[in-house]
């Protein structure tokens, strides 16, 4: 049966910020029909508040079954599905209380905890990758200050270098006449 569970984790939904499973895929794991789950659950109101059950509303009932296939059959319903949370799913066996919405339940339970774990566990991955990349973004800005300092820093080496290795400029030969005082003044 723990193969089970990832079927169970594929029909649970988040709907509303909750993680819910739809009456018809609940129905389907309990091995009764649809319409006598929502029967059992109208008989037994009082067991299911609004934190345990609600129903969709027409754009989302049309997001279900846009998103998932398996609940193609809920197009052509004039119902409006209802969504069960953990607590609710768990309710919805109680009432039933047939063997395999029991055994079912247990499953469903095991279902929601596990994907409860998964979400720990992938904010924690979200964390340390958030911390990461502002690392990397520290990283990169320091480098490309670092790399445009040296490149600037090279390029006055380079400059200094040639400046030095061109050959000196040849004395010019003064245009006009030239005296013999201009000649003495004039240090070789």
């Amino acid at each position: 049966m723990p193969a089970l569970l990832p079927r169970i984790e594929g029909r649970i939904l988040v709907l509303r910020g909750q993680k819910v499973i739809i009456d018809a895929d609940l129905a389907s794991l309990y091995g009764v029909p649809t319409r006598r789950l929502n029967e059992q659950v109208k008989r037994n109101r009082d067991r299911f508040p609004d934190d345990f059950m609600f129903q969709l509303d027409a754009a989302e009932k049309a997001e279900v079954v846009a998103n998932c296939d398996h609940l193609h059959k809920l197009k052509f319903s004039k119902v409006l599905p209802y969504a069960f949370t953990e607590h609710g799913a768990i309710q919805a066996a109680n009432v039933l209380a047939s063997p395999q919405a029991v055994e079912m339940g247990i499953y469903v339970v095991r279902a929601f905890v596990r994907m409860r774990e998964l979400a720990v566990v992938h904010a924690d991955l979200a964390k340390r990758l958030d911390e990461l990349e502002q690392k990397t973004e520290g990283l990169t800005l320091t480098h490309d200050t670092f790399s445009r300092n040296t490149r600037a820093q090279l390029r006055q080496l380079i400059d200094a270098v040639n400046q030095l290795m061109a050959p000196p400029d040849p004395p010019k030969r003064p245009i006009g006449f030239v005296t013999h005082e201009d000649k003495k003044n004039k240090k070789p």
